[in-house]
């Protein structure tokens, strides 16, 4: 569908990139204005934490909401739009500038600014899911056990080394599994039915296929479909299978694995018998229980032309 972009709003971390983010938002506001010369664009830099998310919540009375950065400030952006009633939540898109990008790598935005407002100004509007558990929205990824303990590691090594998308996913999945690589106890009812129980060692829930800076985990998962796509990895299996397990997820070919298995559903109902680490959007999150389920069509998420029609 195409889209209405005469007022758009422009959310950037100042802080991200090194400190550069507010010099991207300053480029990316030229470069959208002499793509879309008809446009108005307001830009604001955030000053502190869930800023975004205010941010969003109050942008209704704008066509267009984008957000400049990585996963973390599209994870708050979503949050906020999800505030507003639907008919009132502007089209969202996103110029990805972070070191994972999963969230842009689903939707098909190209890297780099100058395409990415490029891709941005002929895009298409169409209607996309978004995840939620235990009230709090997630864009792309929500995980449990050992690929959650790599997404959280990978924030800490990034700041220390600078390393970015598949380094620095691989270094951090190499510690991890060293480190943090056991089994957890699960009872899960699927869409209502009766509990089932057992372990793991990586449990992912999707709206997109990817994770952890391009990891294509859930291969057939998407963002408009109405349903969650599941990966479990279950006991046992060495530390050297579960390393190769990681390796063959780049491309999407571990999904022939006995260990893993991938499922789809409208909503689950997880508890542990003890925390296990948790990610959301590569965000920390922490508890035993978790409801988790989908909003169909909830957001109008802006997708480059060739994307929206694959």
């Amino acid at each position: 569908m195409a889209c209405d972009m005469k007022n758009i709003l422009l959310i950037a971390n100042p802080a991200s990139q090194n400190g550069h983010g507010a010099f991207l938002a300053q480029r990316a506001m030229e470069a959208l204005f002499h793509q879309m010369e008809d446009s108005e664009i307001e830009v604001i830099l955030t000053t502190h934490p869930h800023h975004a998310t205010e941010i969003a919540a109050s942008s209704d009375g704008f066509d267009v909401l984008i957000a400049l950065g990585g996963d973390g400030v599209i994870h708050e952006a979503v949050n906020g739009l999800m505030q507003l009633p639907k008919e009132k939540r502007p089209q969202f898109g996103v110029i990805p500038t972070g070191s994972g990008n999963d969230f842009a790598r689903s939707i098909g935005m190209p890297k780099g600014l100058t395409n990415a407002c490029h891709a941005l100004s002929s895009a298409v509007s169409r209607s996309s899911d978004a995840g939620c558990v235990n009230g709090r929205y997630f864009a792309e990824t929500l995980s449990f056990g050992l690929d959650a303990a790599i997404a959280l590691d990978t924030v800490e090594r990034r700041r220390k080394t600078g390393l970015k998308g598949t380094a620095l996913y691989a270094t951090s999945s190499l510690y991890q599994l060293k480190h943090s690589f056991r089994s957890y106890e699960y009872s899960v009812k699927v869409d209502g039915e009766a509990a089932e129980e057992g372990r793991f060692i990586t449990f992912a829930v999707q709206n997109g296929p990817y994770y952890g800076g391009g990891f294509k985990i859930c291969p057939e998962a998407r963002l408009d479909d109405g349903l969650l796509d599941i990966c479990i990895s279950h006991p046992p299996i060495s530390r050297l299978a579960a390393a190769r397990a990681f390796a063959l997820a780049k491309g999407g070919s571990h999904t022939h694995i006995k260990q893993i298995q991938l499922f789809q559903a409208k909503s689950l109902d997880i508890t542990f018998a003890e925390e296990p680490p948790v990610q959301i959007d590569g965000e920390k999150l922490t508890g035993t229980t978790f409801h988790v389920d989908v909003e169909p069509g909830a957001l109008r998420l802006l997708y480059p032309q060739h994307a929206a029609r694959s």
